[in-house]
């Protein structure tokens, strides 16, 4: 029976990230997907032009455009990586590797807090101006980088290009979210990683050969031509996927009759629970997407507007979505999912901010297009683990029957559990290897290695976040980039002092130490994540409100 009262944090219906997800005796009145015993959550409307409701093709197409951005912008944030050295040598000193990396800290960290200015406007008026005006802001960065000539014009590029890359670390995210059901989030979640790690693996492999055929700058002029040609696909074909649903509660059929005597369904605040009360309680199999008989009412031309008169009408909340990510930080589930996404993000910026300086030295000698060609090893990485975090939807599946059907946010969690070994082993074998001059097979395993560990981490952190709190999930991840880019600027900063201090071999052996543990606080939320989720359903209660009443849950 399900929760009539929301502010109830024991009954299990009224927990954010708890969902009824399996219907084992076929007796809830809701959509299912195809002819099978899932629940689609959160439920559709009868739109056709409902993200959710979309056709498969319409909805292949917005993730070809999701990931045509994060590859590009990807690669722009990337491309310097394997030409640290070359880029010192150019510049005759000016800058040296420390500023480059520090660079980078700054980089990562106005990505992070520029997630409070782009992402609630793209709630508010729309994801697909923001996206477009991001290229256009990473096109113009990577055409001034190349004329720079001093530390302070590289800090202030780096900072400028944070802040108009920021979309791609919390705004795609929600993208999916907007498009698929939670049963089918995981395999796209994966395909994001993929993209976002796999660009940051490419970029250092295309930037070598650029860099030995035409010198540093074309490594940037190109990435600012990928950049232009992204945001030409994505003006053409990239449609608004902001979209509000009235949300209504799940019951089965003698909870209803009981509760209302008319079959009717109560409100409630959490869209994670929504359910369409309907007779007909599963879709044709070719319809699995949730989309209802019917065509789209929406023109070509009407698809590719900036702007939606009806979100320009909406109630601005804006000051609130820029506040509310700062309030965010106060729940434990958010600030664990920021801080191990941001470890992951750390371990991987260690590696790419000493590649360059080992592989270029004795006994290795690699040219700069050569370690480019190192980075092949990161990107195979990342495929192994986009394939292995993809069988998340699976395995929440399989946890929520044994469960009687309902689904927790902490099963995706297990799925770290290879960290535990991957993490350490990649950081030992790159750190302590290359202190003691081992073949270079040696380091490149290490590198493929700890790529593929630190997707697992980031693609379940994230899935963890929005699982838990979906109908804020645009703030909430909000709340994670900015613990992990926070994260990310200290190590950027700090990362060839402490190298340069420690020498490779102690910062490494600290640093599979520092790992191992890091990786095993997802028991503790394993143990204790449902405690915490349920704790925060007042707070949490008063933020739907909010926004529900602005028309603003997507």
């Amino acid at each position: 029976m399900a929760s009539t009262d929301p502010l109830d944090p024991v009954k299990t219906d009224s927990i954010p990230g708890t969902v009824h997800l399996v219907d084992l005796e076929g007796t809830v009145l809701a959509k299912h997907a195809g002819n099978k015993d899932i629940i689609l959550v959160p439920a559709p409307s009868n739109d056709p032009d409902d993200p959710l409701n979309w056709v498969p093709r319409r909805k292949a197409l917005a993730m070809a455009c999701m990931c045509v951005y994060t590859l590009m912008s990807g690669l722009a944030s990337a491309m310097i990586y394997s030409v640290l050295v070359p880029i010192v040598i150019a510049t005759d000193g000016d800058l040296t590797v420390a500023d480059l990396n520090a660079g980078t800290g700054y980089f990562f960290l106005f990505a992070g807090w520029g997630c409070l200015f782009w992402q609630p406007l793209a709630l508010q008026y729309g994801k697909r101006p923001v996206y477009l005006i991001s290229l256009l802001g990473i096109v113009g960065t990577q055409i001034w980088a190349p004329h720079i000539n001093s530390n302070g014009q590289w800090i202030a590029s780096r900072i400028v290009q944070g802040f108009f890359t920021a979309p791609i670390e919390s705004l795609c995210e929600i993208t999916v979210t907007d498009i698929w059901f939670t049963h089918q989030r995981g395999r796209y979640m994966a395909l994001y990683a993929l993209f976002i790690v796999g660009s940051n693996s490419l970029a250092p492999v295309f930037a070598g050969f650029i860099d030995d055929g035409q010198g540093w700058q074309w490594v940037l002029y190109w990435s600012a031509i990928w950049n232009a040609i992204g945001f030409v696909f994505i003006f053409f074909f990239m449609e608004e996927t902001n979209y509000y649903r009235a949300p209504v509660v799940a019951q089965n059929a003698a909870d209803q009759k009981s509760l209302t005597g008319s079959g009717e369904s109560h409100s409630t605040p959490f869209p994670e629970k929504e359910v369409v009360n309907t007779n007909t309680v599963s879709l044709p199999a070719e319809q699995e997407s949730g989309a209802p008989q019917g065509q789209s009412k929406m023109t070509f031309l009407s698809k590719m507007k900036l702007f939606r008169k009806d979100q320009l009408q909406q109630p601005n909340q804006l000051l609130g979505m820029v506040i509310r990510p700062l309030k965010f930080l106060s729940f434990p589930v958010i600030f664990w999912a920021g801080f191990t996404y941001g470890a992951n993000l750390v371990w991987f910026n260690v590696l790419n901010g000493t590649a360059s300086l080992v592989l270029t030295a004795s006994p290795y000698n690699f040219s700069a297009s050569m370690v480019g060609l190192s980075y092949l090893s990161p990107l195979i990485g990342t495929f192994v683990a986009a394939a292995y975090t993809s069988s998340g939807d699976w395995l929440l599946l399989k946890l929520a029957r044994r469960a009687g059907g309902i689904a927790e946010s902490e099963h995706r969690l297990w799925l770290l559990l290879p960290q535990v070994i991957l993490l350490p082993f990649g950081l030992i074998l790159w750190g302590v290897g290359a202190a003691h001059d081992v073949m270079w097979f040696g380091l490149i395993f290490g590198i493929g290695t700890l790529a593929c560990s630190a997707t697992i981490g980031c693609q379940v952190s994230i899935n963890y976040c929005i699982d838990s709190y979906r109908a804020l999930g645009g703030d909430a991840i909000v709340t994670v980039i900015l613990v992990r880019n926070t994260m990310s600027f200290a190590i950027g900063y700090g990362l060839t002092p402490w190298v340069t201090n420690m020498g490779l071999q102690n910062a490494f052996i600290v640093a599979a130490f520092a790992a191992i543990v890091q990786v095993l606080t997802f028991l503790i939320m394993i143990k204790w994540g449902k405690k915490w989720r349920a704790a925060s359903v007042p707070r949490y209660l008063k933020h739907v409100q909010v926004m529900q009443a602005a028309g603003m849950v997507h």
